[in-house]
């Protein structure tokens, strides 16, 4: 067997590999002698078929199999005597076409090899990190936020106004036909809430409780329902009670509406959720802050094809994001064309997404089951009614298994090389850190 080197121009390689026909020969009759124990043919015991009759009446079933086990014996063997690691599936191709039995097996092996990283030297990165503590004014404000939240209404005699809730019975009809979902009875709305499409609310500012009111609408043009978008529709409303909010009391009688004892435990209850909100922000910025440092600190080749392929994804979440009328699921418009901010971004991500890679590897970080398992639940709480199913798609779909896998791995190197550069804690405030966040974001 012999590899020849054909191309080396950056990351790109290329070789040729021949397997004589002398070592397919040896091959089939490897697995001939292997399998021959087993054999069983009429006129001869088991295990005792004569090898010539073997080789008649299987070797060319088994040619295709040794042509495969050479070729992958001798891509294994050069991957491990180079130290080369392939960035995307190597490309192997026959070149002899006209190839018979009795030829030798000319291949050529093509890919991009990953880099070779020098990790920086992480002793010299010192980085901030912005700490907010969940005081009075803040734990104040969320249960405020709270009180809103659990808005109760008392009834009222005069006309509704934007804020009362109208509790109603109401059937909608298109063309004098009552249609599917169109009806309800006792159903509470808040008026100005925008919860019904836009002109229905504003119909029922001014009425009283026994009103009879009849209301007429159109349904958006990109309203969900097809059979109902842009179609008119009457209501015809009866209105039940009439309802003004009333003043939010905060008192333990509003904790417990929140599965707390009293109060003194709901602020608790806050106070630790906003502290972990702070935190979960902060970290954010931390790390945003430690992959700029890690981009500035190291340069390398990287492998052409997975730049392409990070830039066309980039590209392809850029459009989406300015056309809010399509789909993130549609693809019907066909491939986006790359741009000068997706090459950047995508020469950013693969840079640092082998990094970290390689920083991982070597500090043998790894992502336990019980994580995997965490992230599965998590993923699996967005299908109500489904976990099952979502369970059985992520243990039969390596690609998504990994696709959990990869951010669980990141926070974990990430973690790593926190714990061996210079961290230093600056407390900020609530805005400061949200400001911190929204810049962070805007920066994508």
């Amino acid at each position: 067997m012999q590899v020849t080197e054909t191309l080396n121009d950056g990351l790109k390689r290329g070789y040729t590999i021949t397997v004589t026909a002398a070592e397919l020969e040896a091959k089939v009759n490897e697995k001939l002698i292997e399998a021959q124990p087993e054999v069983e043919m009429k006129g001869f015991r088991k295990g005792k078929v004569p090898m010539a009759l073997l080789k008649k009446q299987f070797g060319q079933r088994l040619l295709g199999e040794a042509m495969q086990d050479a070729v992958d014996g001798a891509m294994n063997k050069h991957f491990e005597d180079s130290g080369d690691r392939p960035a995307v599936q190597p490309d192997v191709k026959m070149t002899n076409d006209d190839w018979k039995e009795g030829d030798d097996v000319v291949v050529a092996l093509n890919y991009e090899a990953l880099p070779a990283i020098e990790a920086p030297d992480l002793s010299g990165i010192s980085l901030e990190k912005p700490v907010v503590k969940a005081d009075d004014a803040a734990v104040d404000e969320a249960l405020q936020n709270l009180a809103k939240s659990a808005q109760n209404f008392d009834d009222k005699d005069g006309a509704a106004e934007n804020g009362d809730q109208v509790t109603m019975n109401f059937l909608g009809k298109i063309d004098g036909e009552a249609f599917e979902g169109g009806a309800a009875e006792d159903f509470p709305l808040v008026l100005g809430s925008g919860q019904f499409i836009p002109g229905f609310e504003e119909q029922l500012v001014g009425v009283k409780t026994g009103d009879e009111k009849s209301v007429t609408v159109s349904f958006p043009e990109e309203y969900g329902a097809a059979h109902l978008a842009g179609k008119e529709a009457v209501f015809d409303c009866t209105i039940k009670a009439v309802k003004a909010p009333a003043e939010a009391v905060i008192d333990d009688e509003l904790a417990k509406q929140f599965g707390a004892d009293d109060l003194a435990a709901l602020k608790a209850q806050i106070a630790e959720r906003l502290e972990a909100e702070y935190a979960q922000a902060s970290r954010a910025i931390l790390k945003r802050g430690l992959l700029d440092a890690l981009d500035e600190a190291v340069n390398f080749d990287l492998p052409p094809s997975l730049v392409e392929a990070e830039s066309k994804q980039i590209a392809h979440q850029l459009w989406h994001d300015s056309q809010t009328d399509v789909d993130q699921h549609d693809h019907s418009h066909g491939d986006i064309e790359t741009t000068e901010e997706s090459d950047k971004l995508a020469v950013r991500r693969v840079k640092l997404g082998l990094l970290l890679a390689d920083i991982g590897q070597k500090a043998e970080v790894e992502v336990t089951d019980q994580e995997m398992t965490q992230a599965v639940i998590a993923q699996a709480r967005q299908y109500p009614g489904q976990e099952r199913q979502f369970f059985e798609f992520i243990q039969k779909n390596p690609q998504m298994q990994q696709q959990l896998r990869a951010p669980i791995f990141e926070d974990k190197v990430v973690d790593h090389i926190v714990g061996q550069i210079t961290v230093t804690e600056k407390e900020v405030t609530k805005d400061e850190l949200q400001k911190a966040i929204e810049d962070l974001e805007n920066e994508g």
